[in-house]
């Protein structure tokens, strides 16, 4: 079994302190538009062909998580079918799966490992963008 295509890394997540400064400074400054805010913790920025996302970090404490501001990183595929011949193909080859195919709320599907410096990646077919590749 051979790889299935992607496009490349083209979505990023990060973990920010200060979300609402973050977004005016990639919309105003750098020119990213807003994509999708689905509620007061995370915004979905894009320049059109690709997406980055920022989730409002929980203090330390109460994430249990490392200072680290990464969250995942994204491989972007151009079907949704495509996600599912990932997983298949990544378990073929012993990784294993953090979270299986989904769909999600904004109709992109996905599904994430680690990588093995414990790294997260996301597979995934993100309408907006995976058309344009």
């Amino acid at each position: 079994m051979h790889p299935p295509p992607h496009a490349g890394l083209r979505h990023l997540a990060l973990n920010v302190r200060h979300l609402e400064e973050m977004k005016r400074f990639y919309v105003e400054l750098l020119g990213f538009t807003v994509e999708w805010a689905p509620d007061v913790d995370n915004v979905y920025l894009s320049s059109g062909i690709d997406n980055l996302a920022f989730h409002r970090a929980l203090p330390l404490a109460a994430s249990g998580a490392s200072a680290g501001a990464l969250d995942h990183l994204g491989v972007i595929v151009r079907t949704a079918e495509d996600v599912d011949r990932w997983a298949a193909f990544l378990e073929s080859r012993g990784v294993t799966l953090d979270a299986r195919p989904r769909t999600h709320r904004d109709g992109a599907r996905s599904c994430y490992f680690r990588d093995p410096d414990g790294n997260k990646v996301q597979v995934i077919h993100h309408p907006p963008i995976s058309d344009k590749v």
